[in-house]
């Protein structure tokens, strides 16, 4: 394995050793292991929701409407924020 050095606030310095004293990670290294790849992990589900949708874009054909008129019809079925 390779290493690498990462300096933290002492305030995130102590979350780490508070995950490690409650015994699911066995060290610093074990808790960012785990980050990482559930980090890896979120990144490859977001290329595979972005993947179906870009699917179903390409799945819905061409339209005859102008840019203009779609995003008019895109606001319109939107509800409007509440400030």
């Amino acid at each position: 394995m390779s290493q690498l050095n990462v300096t933290i606030p002492p305030a995130l310095r102590s979350w780490v050793d508070h995950r490690i004293a409650e015994g699911r990670y066995s060290s610093a290294s074990d808790l960012v292991r785990d980050l990482l790849r559930r980090d890896q992990e979120a990144a490859e589900e977001e290329i595979e929701w972005l993947r179906g949708l870009i699917a179903e874009g390409l799945a819905s054909g061409v339209s005859d409407k102008d840019a203009k008129t779609v995003l008019r019809d895109i606001m319109a079925e939107r509800p409007a924020r509440r400030g």
